[in-house]
């Protein structure tokens, strides 16, 4: 998940250069959403994997 967003906000980029405003906003507001996906998922993950064995 991590591997998209840094794609879209590499796409993001390229687009600004070119002067593509709409398509860099969309791409940078995705590339947002995963990352902060990412970050949840990465703190369940951690949050699971340390619990006590019963």
């Amino acid at each position: 998940m991590l591997g998209w967003t840094v794609t879209f906000f590499i796409i993001a980029i390229i687009a600004a250069i070119f002067g593509f405003g709409g398509i860099a906003a969309s791409a940078a507001s995705i590339a947002k959403i995963l990352f902060v996906a990412f970050l949840v998922l990465a703190v369940i993950s951690l949050a699971l994997g340390r619990r006590m064995p019963a």
